[in-house]
């Protein structure tokens, strides 16, 4: 019952126990065993005698409708089907067990929550409770997986048109999936392929953004971040909208990668390369590499020049950060 529970206290104000519970039809004690629940979660949950509960200011859940209604014609042909969960271990963890079990390309999942969210080489990605937005999109691809380089690029991409109909202008891209504002990092992609490298394949792209993050939850991030409450000084983000044009910008893109590849998105991407021309330091699995960032090439690869020549990598291999 969390969903209508918080649905209830999104207004900001206080409701007693006796009136949630009358309106959820549980008792008192229910209704006080998931507020202590959310609250173990992360949830900023506030418990006053003689009041009762409350969420401070508003809240705005993830709403499969509300999204669908802002979505572009052309979204809504390709979208299959649209899944909303209040908690989940990992939205893309989540979708490829679907991929697996059959589930349509366009298939759209989102949470409020993610217990094991993940960006690259398995890193954590810090998810707590309906402050950002986390979601995957399962596509099924016809160029095999062998294809599919680039598309992290393709999606940065997207990312940045939709960041910029909310007046986000400065966001550029550190290869081969991050989103920066000022060095600090606004969103990720995670980018999982199941199937045949040169027969059709399931892939689930991952997007996670910061939109209102707690400094309390950000505890655990080793490295500068920011949100878009911050860049755009709002107290409140429109979440759904925001989703709505996200799937709108990504659909968009990937079709047309689909169609005809990666050079349409090359000049685009390049214009916002924040690591170009910049001395960098990339980890592979058995060796350290120093460099300088010389771009990308026409299949998504850096190219990095090194002391013993100008080499190529492939996003799957390596950890880059840039030298100090």
């Amino acid at each position: 019952m969390r969903h209508p529970l918080l649905n209830l206290l999104s207004d900001g104000h206080f409701h007693s126990g006796e009136a949630l519970g009358a309106a959820l039809g549980v008792s008192r004690m229910a209704v006080w065993k998931q507020v202590r629940a959310l609250r173990e979660q992360g949830l900023p949950l506030e418990v006053v005698r003689g009041k009762g509960y409350r969420l401070p200011g508003s809240l705005e859940l993830l709403d499969a409708e509300a999204i669908l209604a802002g979505l572009s014609p052309a979204t809504r042909a390709w979208l299959a089907r649209i899944d909303t969960f209040l908690e989940i271990d990992s939205t893309n963890t989540w979708l490829r067990q679907q991929a697996l079990e059959g589930a349509p390309s366009g298939s759209v999942c989102l949470a409020e929550m993610q217990h094991a969210g993940r960006g690259r080489r398995n890193r954590p990605w810090i998810s707590p409770f309906a402050a950002n937005l986390y979601f995957s999109l399962l596509w099924q691809s016809h160029v095999g997986a062998a294809g599919l380089g680039g598309l992290s690029l393709v999606i940065g991409v997207a990312l940045l048109r939709s960041l910029r109909t909310f007046g986000v202008d400065a966001a550029g891209l550190k290869w081969p999936n991050d989103v920066l504002v000022d060095g600090a990092k606004l969103a990720g992609i995670l980018i999982d392929v199941v199937g045949e490298s040169s027969g059709p394949c399931s892939v689930i792209i991952g997007v996670g953004m910061n939109v209102s993050m707690p400094g309390a939850a950000a505890t655990g991030i080793d490295q500068p971040w920011t949100d878009l409450c911050r860049l755009t000084g709002r107290a409140r983000f429109p979440r759904n909208q925001l989703a709505a044009c996200l799937l709108d910008c990504s659909f968009s893109a990937i079709a047309e990668f689909e169609r005809v590849g990666l050079e349409p998105f090359l000049g685009e991407w390049r214009r916002h390369d924040l690591i170009d021309g910049r001395d960098v330091s990339l980890q592979l699995p058995n060796e350290r590499i120093l460099g300088r960032a010389c771009g990308v090439d026409s299949g998504g690869a850096l190219l990095v020049q090194t002391d013993t020549g100008r080499r190529r990598f492939a996003s799957g291999e390596v950890s880059l950060r840039v030298a100090s």
